[in-house]
């Protein structure tokens, strides 16, 4: 038996964790910044990803329907509608909205566990 129902208990805890294990974020270094004046500010260090043509073998293609959402495909693909950010990372869009902006578009899908290491997580950088 494993750590998992504890650890996705942790996810439900303010402060167990800068970020749920869901999170696109989650892994990420956290860095501090100190100001002049002494003040720590904590931040999410840079989060990177692969190459988008590294990750033809680690995703599948969907053509995008009329009135299709991003969060309707992350729950479609990923069980969660706030998993859209997985399929945002492998294609080139600078806003989620344009994934599903136009019909008839084909959009890369990752596999689960793939492109970018599955869950949150720096990547191999994006080049």
């Amino acid at each position: 038996m494993g750590i998992e129902p504890y650890e996705s208990a942790l996810d439900d805890v303010p402060g167990a964790h800068p970020y749920p294990r869901s999170s696109r974020y989650a892994g990420i270094g956290i860095g501090v910044h100190v100001l002049p004046d002494g003040t720590e500010v904590r931040y999410a260090k840079r989060r990177l990803l692969p190459s988008l043509a590294e990750a033809d073998d680690e995703v599948v293609p969907h053509v995008v329907g009329s009135g299709e959402r991003v969060d309707q495909l992350g729950q479609r693909y990923f069980g969660e509608p706030g998993q859209w950010w997985r399929i945002a990372d492998a294609n080139p869009v600078l806003e989620p909205r344009e994934l599903t902006a136009e019909p008839g578009v084909e959009i890369a899908v990752p596999l689960p566990g793939g492109f970018g290491g599955g869950l949150g997580g720096p990547g191999v950088g994006r080049g």
